[in-house]
């Protein structure tokens, strides 16, 4: 009796499972990359940045970064949330500012404006790069592109723009004490 080949189909259930187990295997990455790249954070030693994991969620990050010296933001703290998705670092994180930021290219809700957490995003950039960029916007905003209109337009009289910043940021943070955040 002769018997015919015919190519063996997976069921849609076997589907599932080998859907499930990709997802599984992409977050074993996902997880291995950051693990890596927190360790690589903490023994890089650059001065006025830092993250770390939110609790045990590895996939959620508390970041902070310090004003850059010379710039009106010296000597302010801030304080990020930056959420990665299952496909990092081939997909952005989502990072915002959780201490209330007055500049140029970030929001009232914390959204920041930044070319390299949207269109030029590479797989080559971490947590530290992410960081670094931030700290450095806040000395160099592109005021192109403002998300603060108010903001880029007071940029160019940096006395006026410091006293404003520093008054909002002195009622923020008192606000955020008060509300224990």
């Amino acid at each position: 009796m002769a018997t015919r080949n015919i190519p063996h189909s997976p069921s849609s259930s076997q589907k599932g499972i080998e859907g499930a187990e990709s997802v599984a295997k992409d977050t074993h990455s996902v997880s291995k990359r950051l693990q890596k790249e927190l360790m690589s954070l903490m023994m890089s030693g650059d001065k006025g940045i830092s993250a770390f994991p939110d609790g045990d969620n590895l996939f959620r990050w508390i970041g902070t970064i310090t004003g850059p010296i010379g710039t009106v933001y010296e000597g302010l703290t801030y304080k990020l949330i930056l959420e990665f998705p299952s496909g990092y670092p081939y997909k952005a994180p989502m990072v915002k500012f959780d201490t209330p930021c007055y500049h140029p290219n970030v929001d009232h809700l914390g959204n920041i404006c930044l070319d390299i957490l949207k269109d030029k995003w590479s797989a080559l950039y971490d947590v530290r790069t992410i960081l670094l960029s931030i700290q450095s916007l806040l000395g160099e905003p592109n005021n192109d592109s403002p998300l603060n209109v108010h903001a880029a337009e007071l940029w160019t009289n940096q006395e006026l723009y410091k006293k404003v910043l520093l008054e909002k940021y002195q009622r923020d943070t008192k606000q955020s004490v008060a509300a224990g955040i």
